[in-house]
């Protein structure tokens, strides 16, 4: 029977005193915590599914409040999500969740967060983002391609220049509303998606991660993409998910 397998981890880097990020894979969420040893978790094809990185804002307050509340939302209402209307909705409603836990509440006054993802139906995937985290096709090759709309300033030979966010969910004083970016896909099996967070993609080369997805399987890949950001310097929070379609051999895990 043909299914979804998502690989996924979440690290606080070098430099961070603590993780601002959160994920969600279906019903199961990581928000501000940190492993190194990437997880595998398989789905029945055919039932929605999203699979979605938040990045909490640094310099604003309680980024990780923000990044965690998307998560959840997403996780709980993600099986009802049937389509890009019902899904550009959600976050939407998000963005209006972010900023009403923030009515109130000076230590959480604009608190903000980006977020990336998949949401995978039975005869579509539809790949989304506000902000600047990211989601790549992956060829079968190991080639990138970015399939999510950076909101933020031009970058220079595919890596940013400045860490300047033009949209995001939450992230300002007076309420500010959103247009998410949605494109929709045919998924085939074997195809193979990238969601994560700038905390890879910053420090880490697109040539390098391509390497990487075209030598290791995804357990031991999602493994050497963060040990690749973790020499680079680790500069930020690392959460990455491979999410692959109906492929078979699937590693579960990967060596720490």
């Amino acid at each position: 029977m043909p299914y979804i397998a998502v690989t996924a981890l979440s690290h606080v880097g070098l430099i961070r005193d603590h993780n601002e990020d959160s994920l969600a894979v279906g019903p199961w969420t990581l928000c501000g915590t940190v492993t190194d040893n990437p997880q595998t978790l398989i789905f029945p094809y055919g039932r929605p599914l999203v699979v979605a990185v938040a990045d909490g804002l640094g310099g604003h307050p309680a980024g990780e409040v923000a990044s965690e509340l998307i998560v959840r939302r997403l996780s709980v209402l993600g099986h009802s999500l049937d389509g890009e209307q019902a899904l550009r909705d959600e976050l939407e409603a998000g963005n209006h969740a972010v900023y009403a836990a923030a009515e109130g509440r000076p230590d959480l006054t604009a608190m903000g967060t980006t977020v990336a993802g998949v949401l995978v139906l039975a005869d579509s995937l539809l790949a989304f983002n506000v902000g600047d985290s990211r989601v790549f096709e992956v060829d079968p090759e190991g080639g990138l391609r970015q399939v999510s709309v950076d909101d933020s300033p031009p970058s220079a030979q595919g890596r940013r220049t400045t860490s300047i966010v033009t949209q995001t969910l939450g992230g300002s004083r007076a309420f500010s509303p959103v247009a998410p970016h949605v494109a929709a896909f045919a998924p085939e099996e074997g195809d193979r998606y990238l969601v994560c967070s700038d905390g890879l993609t910053d420090p880490v080369p697109e040539d390098v991660i391509g390497s990487v997805l075209r030598t290791a399987d995804d357990g031991r890949a999602a493994f050497e993409l963060w040990k690749a950001a973790i020499e680079a310097g680790g500069p930020d929070n690392i959460t990455l998910a491979l999410v692959r379609i109906g492929d078979e051999g699937v590693e579960e895990g990967a060596p720490g």
